[in-house]
């Protein structure tokens, strides 16, 4: 195939499982609506509840996580302090930040599959509606 050059043989689209290969696609009806979707209230209800969750939970854990950098800076003879032999509180402090990386990732989880799995179907609901449809 040269660039610029047409085909010289037209490319026809082959049918799959049995089904009519139609020339114009699937009709306007059979196609969900998602253009404008994200000015409607579904739409607006699970970003708004999205952000709600991952706003403060981003801000937590960053703040979780340079507490430790700052605590080794700042104060330092309290991050040296032995808990359990040579094991201190900047190695315990440590540790934490990987359970409660795997706690608010079980929090994401649930609330995912209680709240935005929910708001999500809506929107798809009304997209399949299509577009202009009532709520």
């Amino acid at each position: 195939m040269e660039v610029g050059k047409p085909l010289t043989t037209p490319v026809t689209p082959q049918p799959r499982d049995g089904a009519p290969v139609t020339e114009r696609g699937p009709s306007p009806d059979d196609v969900a609506q998602w253009a404008g979707l994200e000015e409607t209230d579904e739409f607006k209800q699970l970003t708004r509840s999205r952000l709600r969750f991952v706003l403060p939970a981003t801000i937590f854990f960053l703040v979780y996580y340079f507490l430790l950098p700052l605590g080794n800076g700042l104060a330092p003879d309290f991050m040296r302090t032995n808990v359990i032999g040579h094991i201190n509180i900047a190695y315990l402090f440590a540790l934490s930040q990987f359970i409660m990386a795997w706690v608010l990732a079980w929090l994401y989880i649930r609330q995912a599959d209680n709240v935005f799995d929910v708001l999500a179907e809506k929107v798809r609901r009304r997209a399949a509606r299509g577009k202009g449809a009532a709520s």
